[in-house]
């Protein structure tokens, strides 16, 4: 499931706030050789320790230019499919301590993990890697929402390898993500969608695993296709057409809904959803199979 996201203009915040430290700095500074405690910085002091933060803030900035600089290639490279290509440009600094680019990782591992020339051994590796970048991003920045929605995905698909305990037991946290995610930004359609996902998910749940559910939670996890519904239109409405999955999902949650006009309509956009990964064309595959089974 490759998710379009965007986080938003974080690098230039940041450097708005070294502006301002910088510049609060230097006024501290004028402050106190204006005082009676002036004979503690003397001038030459004085014109060493500006020139050095002068140097300091010169290589914070350069940094971050360089950091938007390589966010602005990884996007790039996502809105054309290169999944392998970003993948390779963003592990060079696994090490980074960037929240902007450690969900960015996040989403690239868990991206390359999905192609299907990739080894069962493998995508696990990259599955489990994936989840370590986003709970690295959102140690470093607990108000990005990507970093909270790709927390989320990564924590239910780490949960799959886990079992059915470990799925059921972190299904409060991963909606808990999701709804932090929207509401950092209202405007974002893909967690939307994964929380309609959720919704879609808990609603089918087998009785098994509701079982499982009620010896581990007073209150287990439960939602409706209705609520589902709600998310993937409002994902719709905030942004059309942005993603294949959600249009197919549309048409299942309709079907559920015993809507078979409505469900023709949206497995017929996701049918003529112009593919751009591979998702996409297993999606494409997925609305053909459903649209000819509705029409037997």
């Amino acid at each position: 499931m490759a998710l379009p996201a965007r986080c938003g203009p974080f690098a230039r915040c940041l450097l708005r706030g070294v502006k301002r430290q910088c510049w609060s700095a230097c006024s501290r500074a004028l402050l106190l050789t204006g005082s009676r405690f002036a004979f503690l910085f003397s001038l030459p002091a004085y014109v060493e320790h500006k020139t050095l933060k002068r140097v300091s803030y010169l290589t914070v900035v350069h940094a971050h230019d360089k950091v938007e600089e390589l966010l602005e290639r990884a996007d790039y490279l996502y809105s054309c499919g290169e999944t392998e290509k970003l993948y390779e440009l963003l592990s060079q600094h696994h090490n980074s301590d960037d929240a902007e680019l450690l969900w960015r990782l996040a989403r690239a591992s868990r991206d390359l993990a999905l192609l299907s020339h990739i080894t069962a051994e493998e995508k696990k590796r990259l599955t489990y890697e994936a989840f370590e970048f986003a709970k690295k991003a959102l140690e470093k920045n607990e108000d990005c929402f990507a970093a909270h929605k790709w927390y989320a995905v990564c924590l239910s698909e780490v949960a799959e390898y886990e079992g059915v305990k470990v799925k059921i037991a972190t299904s409060h946290t991963i909606k808990e993500h999701l709804e932090r995610a929207i509401q950092l930004n209202p405007k974002d359609a893909t967690s939307m969608y994964i929380l309609g996902y959720w919704c879609f998910a808990m609603t089918e749940l087998p009785w098994y695993q509701r079982k499982i559910a009620a010896m581990i939670f007073s209150s287990p996890p439960t939602s409706t296709f209705e609520e589902a519904l709600a998310y993937f239109l409002k994902a719709e409405e905030v942004d059309p057409n942005f993603y294949s999955k959600n249009l197919v999902m549309l048409g299942k949650t309709y079907l559920m809904l015993k809507d078979k006009e409505k469900a023709v309509l949206w497995l017929t956009r996701a049918r003529d959803y112009p593919p751009r990964s591979e998702e996409d064309k297993q999606v494409h595959k997925e609305a053909v199979e459903l649209l000819k089974k509705l029409q037997r």
